[in-house]
C-alpha cells in the first residue's frame, strides 16, 4: 500500500506543480473543474449508498458556473467593470459604489448568483420531475451539500490562481503546505502514534500525527519565505491555519464515508483511494488561505 502511495505521488507532483506554475488561470480553471466533476460523482457515490440520489448533472453544472466565476476575482476584495459612460479607460480600484447596473453586473459574476441559480433548478427539478415525492428531500439534500461542501470551496483554487501578485506561487503554497501535512502525518502516525484523535471518524489517525503534520507545514512555510516575497510571520500564520483547516477537511472527508458505510471513496488513485480522498484536506485549505489574505491583507510583492 505504502508504495503505491508513493508512486502515485511521484508522477501527479511535478504534473500538479507544473500546471500550477506554468499555465495560465484559465487552464488551472479547467483542471479544477474536471478535478471537481470528479470528486462529486465520488460524492454522489457516497450518497448513493444512503439512499440519497442527487440531481446529478444540475449539480454538476452550477459547480462549473462556481469555477467560471472565480475568473472573475483577478483582486481579492475588489471587484473590476467597465460601464458604458465611465471617463477613461481603465476602471479604479475602489469598490463599486452602487447602481442598479453594477449591482446587476455584480450578482451575475458573483457566487451568491450561482447559489440563486442552483436553487431555481432545483425548485423545478423537484416540482416538475417524475421522481417519487419521498425522495424530493434527500435528493435536494445530497445535491446542495455537494454544492456547498465540496464544489464552492474548490473554485477557489482558480481564484487564487488568478491573484496577479503570485497568484500560482500562493496557490502552490497551499498545495505544498497541505502534501506536507498529510505526508508527515501519515508516516510519523504509522510509526510512533499511539493517542488515537478522532476513533469514531478514522480510527487510524493520532494526535502524534496531527502535531506532525503541523510541524510539516511550518516547515513549508519557513521554505517559502525565501521564494514568496511576504513576511514570514504571516507565511507561518497561514501554513498553521491552512493546516488546521485541511485535517478538518480531511476529518470531515471521512465523516461521510463512515456515514456511507465505505472505506475509500473511491478507487481512481492507487494508494490513495478517490479524488476526493486525495483532495479531502485541499477542500478547505485553499479558501482559508484565499481568506487570509483578503482579511489580514499582508503585504505581498
Amino acid at each position: 500500500m505504502t508504495w503505491k502511495r508513493v508512486a502515485t505521488a511521484l508522477v501527479l507532483i511535478p504534473v500538479v506543480v507544473g500546471l500550477v506554475l506554468f499555465t495560465p488561470t484559465w487552464v488551472v480553471a479547467i483542471a479544477t473543474a474536471a478535478i471537481t466533476v470528479l470528486a462529486l460523482w465520488e460524492y454522489f457515490t457516497l450518497g448513493d449508498a444512503i439512499g440519497h440520489r442527487a440531481y446529478r448533472l444540475w449539480t454538476i453544472a452550477c459547480s462549473l458556473l462556481f469555477v467560471f466565476v472565480s475568473l472573475q476575482y483577478a483582486r481579492p476584495v475588489y471587484i473590476e467593470f467597465v460601464f458604458p459612460g465611465e471617463s477613461g479607460s481603465h476602471t479604479s480600484l475602489h469598490p463599486i459604489s452602487f447602481s442598479p447596473f453594477r449591482e446587476i453586473a455584480i450578482s451575475l459574476h458573483s457566487s451568491e448568483g450561482v447559489f440563486f441559480l442552483f436553487v431555481l433548478g432545483l425548485t423545478a427539478l423537484t416540482l416538475w420531475t417524475r421522481r417519487p415525492l419521498v425522495e424530493a428531500l434527500p435528493a435536494a439534500g445530497i445535491s446542495s451539500s455537494a454544492l456547498m461542501l465540496v464544489s464552492f470551496p474548490l473554485s477557489f483554487a482558480a481564484r487564487l490562481h488568478a491573484i496577479p501578485w503570485n497568484g500560482p506561487k500562493l496557490l502552490l503554497f497551499a498545495l505544498v503546505l497541505t502534501w506536507a501535512g498529510d505526508t508527515t502525518a501519515y508516516f510519523v502516525g504509522r510509526s510512533i502514534g499511539k493517542h488515537p484523535l478522532a476513533p469514531h471518524l478514522s480510527p487510524k489517525k493520532t494526535w502524534e500525527g496531527t502535531v506532525a503534520s503541523m510541524v510539516g507545514s511550518l516547515i513549508v512555510g519557513c521554505v517559502f519565505s525565501f521564494w514568496l516575497r511576504m513576511p514570514w510571520v504571516h507565511l507561518l500564520a497561514m501554513a498553521a491555519v491552512g493546516n488546521v483547516a485541511g485535517q478538518i477537511g480531511d476529518l470531515l472527508e471521512s465523516a461521510y464515508k463512515r456515514s456511507a458505510g465505505v472505506k475509500d471513496s473511491g478507487g481512481l488513485l492507487p494508494g490513495h483511494g478517490g479524488v476526493l480522498d486525495r483532495i479531502d484536506a485541499l477542500i478547505l485549505c485553499i479558501p482559508v488561505i484565499w481568506y487570509y489574505l483578503v482579511l489580514v491583507n499582508p503585504a505581498v510583492r
